[in-house]
């Protein structure tokens, strides 16, 4: 009687705790404000074989600079510039590079002529001794996300205008990045705030990290009001304030940060799969993925509410 009565409240605890595991992925799932089911069509399809890893200059970086700009035409994104392309060149280690960012602009409601530049990089590492590395995390994860914002922002006008921003040549020194700043199509000091989002698809921990908010306290309440959401905790730090990396030049953001713009970049710490030819679509944690994608929403939101 013991041993059944015993039974009995495990399968009632395990009752409890599937359904509490359904409840708070079902909640997570109906409060997602974009297309999620094509957040994961577009990394997938981003970080396959056919894109060759996307390395600046290369038949497969024209290939995701095709399709990031056809997602953004069927998104009802504007163009910034003629065809969303600004080209640029470089030289590098006795080589010269052709890169071209994509940029798409959306209008705001209340502040037309002030942006916020929503970014990440499309580039990645190519293929070395003939095996391709993908880039699923790093970043086709952060160009889906851009396309997710997109479908928010169409449904949810802001009252900024954004700035969607795919840069090239992140990978090789920030110069799709750098070259936006230098040859801004708008007013740089038009441009409020950048949000960079540079690996956002997976992490052991369950951990997203918001950098720059020690440089303008503006933008902490955002963040401190977006702790959780799903399988994401929203963390602080990586700023030079501890022990930890800073990455405040880590990525793109640190052309906004150098041109005195605030930022908040979101990335998650390096795993073992960074830089890697296993950096693939089958590794990435699609609900940390979604999750993760609705919390960067999240702040937005509250940003765009903010006086700049």
């Amino acid at each position: 009687m013991k041993i059944l009565y015993t039974s009995l409240i495990i399968l009632l605890l395990i009752s409890c705790k599937s359904q509490n595991a359904k409840t708070t992925e079902s909640s997570s799932t109906n409060n997602y404000t974009y297309n999620n089911e094509q957040l994961l069509i577009d990394i997938k399809t981003l970080s396959s074989d056919a894109f060759e890893g996307r390395r600046t200059g290369t038949k497969g970086a024209e290939k995701a600079k095709n399709y990031i700009v056809n997602r953004f035409k069927d998104l009802n994104v504007a163009p910034l510039t003629e065809n969303y392309e600004q080209a640029f060149m470089f030289n590098l280690q006795d080589r010269t590079y052709n890169g071209i960012n994509v940029l798409g602009l959306i209008k705001g409601q209340t502040h037309p002529n002030k942006y916020i530049v929503i970014s990440a990089h499309y580039d990645h590492e190519g293929v070395k001794n003939g095996v391709i590395y993908n880039g699923a995390d790093d970043d086709a994860s952060g160009v889906s996300a851009l396309f997710a914002l997109a479908d928010d922002l169409q449904k949810n006008p802001p009252n900024y205008s954004v700035i969607l921003a795919a840069f090239d040549a992140e990978e090789l020194g920030l110069k799709g990045s750098y070259h936006f700043i230098e040859h801004s199509i708008v007013e740089k000091n038009q441009i409020v705030l950048n949000l960079n989002m540079d690996m956002v698809s997976r992490s052991k921990a369950n951990q997203l990290f918001a950098v720059g908010t020690r440089y303008h306290s503006l933008l902490k309440p955002a963040i401190e009001a977006n702790k959780s959401f799903g399988k994401v905790n929203l963390l602080t730090g990586h700023e030079g304030l501890d022990q930890s990396d800073n990455w405040t030049f880590s990525s793109d953001h640190a052309a906004f940060y150098k041109a005195e713009i605030p930022f908040v970049y979101f990335g998650v710490a390096d795993h073992e799969d960074y830089h890697k030819p296993t950096d693939d679509f089958e590794r990435i944690d699609p609900i940390f993925y979604k999750d993760a994608v609705q919390t960067i929403i999240n702040v937005f939101k509250m940003y765009d509410v903010l006086n700049f």
